[in-house]
């Protein structure tokens, strides 16, 4: 498996280095103090692959919340999938709270939108969403993210949060696989 990890790495294209990302992650994090300061919310991040994102992003609002997780998968350690498999579900009560929902990639929409609907079953009051890599696809999406750090082309991603089979997450980067 890691000689196929190195052979990715040593092909990959650099869509955005270090610093792009950040200034993406600085900008959103100004959009969300000004949504969300007044709402008391609770910031749930999407195991594993938003950590690296929720993680840089809370450190940057200016306001007290609530952090949780949620794990939720298509992916597994594969690099596509199409059933959701819930591996974790919040601790906090959700009812009568604002969520603001962090992951690192909006792809297909399909995993945050079932969030999105856990979220309402539990009687969250509002859910917001915050991803650091929106993709752009021909298809339409069923949700839409409201804080969006930076949007690429259709490629497989790897890096800040985003796996090759679960591997490269902590790449200083983000990368296309070609």
């Amino acid at each position: 498996m890691l000689k196929e990890i190195q052979q990715v790495q040593k092909n990959a294209q650099l869509l955005h280095t270090e610093a792009e990302v950040e200034a993406a992650i600085d900008s959103m994090a100004d959009k969300i103090n000004v949504t969300l300061g007044a709402l008391n919310p609770i910031v749930l991040c999407v195991m594993n692959g938003g950590i690296v994102t929720a993680g840089k992003l809370i450190t940057k609002l200016n306001f007290p919340l609530t952090l949780d997780a949620i794990n939720v998968s298509r992916y597994g350690d594969q690099i596509s999938g199409s059933e959701i498999n819930w591996l974790q579900k919040p601790a906090s009560s959700l009812k009568d709270r604002n969520i603001l929902v962090v992951d690192d990639i909006l792809d297909q929409g399909l995993t945050l939108q079932a969030i999105y609907q856990y979220c309402r079953e539990q009687g969250a009051s509002h859910v917001y969403s915050a991803v650091l890599v929106d993709k752009q696809l021909t298809q339409s999406k069923p949700v839409q993210a409201d804080f969006i750090g930076l949007s690429v082309a259709d490629h497989y991603l790897y890096g800040y949060g985003m796996d090759y089979k679960g591997y490269l997450r902590n790449a200083p980067g983000i990368y296309a696989c070609v």
